[in-house]
């Protein structure tokens, strides 16, 4: 299978809660405040184990909280970027935090997701809703490549990609 056929496979509704390494990581980063471990292990342990998330056709949710019950939703078309980052412990666990930016106006992430089983994976599969693939309201969006508004969405789409090609 090809790297492009493999694109969107992740089970977004089978991701609900983190992976069991998320806890390890949070005792591994927990230990380097040696004096003031007991409190911030506490505080990451309550949060992985009251961390949820919920992907629907709509948008992501995420939950979590003891005392301070937080809650975020984000819809598909908000997301404005996603960013995928690893520390070295993260990479030796195989972990990775996924970032989603909206258009806020922060320079901070509206959401982070930790624990992700395939981090990459979720990656790929939030830009593809992202973009309007594979949900209801992208089937029923009119065909706009014959007209003018299609043709200045092809050629900003190459002007994007010229950009991106000489910037990196």
């Amino acid at each position: 299978m090809s790297p492009t056929e493999d694109v969107g496979k992740f089970d977004l509704h089978g991701f609900t809660r983190p992976v069991g390494a998320l806890a390890t990581y949070y005792l591994i980063i927990s230990l380097a405040a040696l004096p003031l471990f007991p409190v911030f292990w506490l505080f990451r342990m309550f949060k992985y184990w009251t961390l949820e998330y919920d992907f629907d056709d709509e948008g992501i949710s995420m939950k979590w909280g003891v005392l301070w019950r937080r809650e975020i939703h984000l819809t598909y078309p908000r997301i404005q970027d996603i960013h995928l980052t690893r520390g070295i412990v993260q990479r030796w666990m195989g972990l990775a935090n996924v970032s989603i930016q909206t258009a806020g106006g922060s320079a901070a992430p509206e959401m982070v997701i930790e624990g992700a089983p395939d981090p990459k994976g979720l990656r790929d599969a939030l830009y593809l809703r992202m973009r309007g693939v594979n949900t209801p309201s992208s089937q029923e969006a009119p065909d706009l490549s014959g007209s003018d508004s299609g043709q200045v969405l092809v050629l900003l789409t190459e002007i994007r990609d010229l950009l991106r090609d000489r910037a990196s």
